[in-house]
């Protein structure tokens, strides 16, 4: 990366310096996953009223940042009866990020852009809540992007001094034009130009299991298209709400937003704990 764009992104970002979360200790905290293990004949298995995540008989329940810490439920169906199971979830305090864009738009939205906004919102929150009932993690996830960590998943964020909700994602910035690969194989359910977000690619990986990847300067798949793990997808940018190119990567877990390191930290663990070693 050239030593101007160094530079700015230095300026410009005030937590470049944070360590990511290489070793997840717990990973039920608001904005975190819970890892279950259910009876083999487990059926109908919801959190807040959402199917979940299944592999094999362990369960991945994305936990919204919303969630106040204490005492949770799991429901299931076994042999056709209800069940129940209890889990803790524990508080995180998540540091504050101060951002200045450029662009006042982009802050306060003209009124004529407004529905806009609310219709790229809707189109957003059915797809975050789709489930189809086959995945296939068996190569775990990898990083799309290999850059600089200027902002991580949960930051308190404002923007001009106002408040706007914790980050959703890692914002990894490079060079404008650098290559953006998928982070685990599955279907292309949105690729667009949304307001904020820029080009955008959503990649369906099935069971709710949904990676966002937003600001690029260019699409390079279409909607409905087949990708594979590592297969180029779109082109670093700065379109929509930025303060300079960068990917943000988002990972959603039965509809709400969940930190994408503890994500591929938990899915790693699962596999090493479940896969059979190489010989």
């Amino acid at each position: 990366m050239p030593h101007l764009t160094l530079r700015r992104l230095s300026a410009i970002v005030l937590c470049i310096a944070l360590p990511l979360n290489s070793t997840i200790a717990d990973s039920s905290v608001p904005g975190g996953i819970y890892t279950y293990e259910v009876p083999e004949h487990a059926t109908s298995i919801t959190f807040e009223g959402k199917p979940v995540m299944r592999l094999a008989n362990t369960v991945f329940v994305g936990i919204p940042m919303s969630t106040e810490p204490g005492t949770h439920q799991l429901h299931y169906t076994e042999a056709g009866s209800p069940q129940i199971h209890e889990f803790e979830v524990i508080n995180k305090q998540y540091t504050e990020q101060h951002l200045t864009i450029a662009n006042q738009a982009m802050v306060d939205p003209p009124a004529e852009t407004l529905a806009r906004i609310r219709e790229e919102s809707t189109r957003q929150r059915r797809l975050y809540n789709s489930f189809s009932d086959t995945t296939d993690l068996s190569l775990g996830f990898i990083k799309p992007l290999q850059g600089v960590t200027t902002s991580l998943f949960g930051h308190r964020r404002f923007f001009n001094g106002q408040p706007r909700n914790p980050h959703s994602g890692l914002d990894i910035a490079a060079d404008t034009g650098t290559p953006i690969i998928a982070a685990g194989n599955g279907t292309i359910s949105l690729a667009d130009d949304l307001y904020f977000n820029g080009n955008t690619l959503f990649v369906d990986h099935g069971q709710g299991l949904i990676t966002m990847y937003c600001h690029m300067s260019k699409l390079l798949v279409e909607e409905g298209q087949q990708v594979s793990q590592g297969e180029e997808i779109g082109l670093v940018g700065a379109t929509g709400r930025v303060t300079g190119p960068h990917l943000h990567w988002s990972v959603s877990l039965n509809g709400t937003r969940v930190d994408p390191e503890i994500f591929m930290a938990t899915l790693s663990q699962h596999l090493a704990d479940t896969q059979p070693s190489a010989r």
